[in-house]
């Protein structure tokens, strides 16, 4: 992965992703963003959340039912800048 620019539409925060994150729930953890999680796995989808612009790679595929602009940031990592809905 490389650097990625992580924008929260709700207060116009912006986070840099790097390699020092395991995931994105990782680095939204590191920056005291409240996120509801259970697993850190993509098996419970507790920490699902919207996606508005870019894409994510997943690390394994989620077992969690995720519909189409929803993300799992316990799994995944931005392959690119991303808008998430927080």
């Amino acid at each position: 992965m490389t650097t990625a620019t992580v924008l929260l539409r709700q207060t116009g925060k912006q986070l840099c992703c790097d390699q020092a994150h395991a995931s994105l729930l990782d680095l939204l953890e590191a920056h005291q963003v409240a996120v509801e999680f259970q697993c850190r796995s993509g098996y419970c989808g507790a920490c699902r959340m919207g996606l508005l612009r870019g894409q994510v790679s997943y690390q394994q595929p989620p077992l969690a039912f995720i519909k189409r602009g929803d993300i799992l940031p316990c799994c995944c990592l931005p392959t690119e800048d991303i808008e998430l809905d927080v």
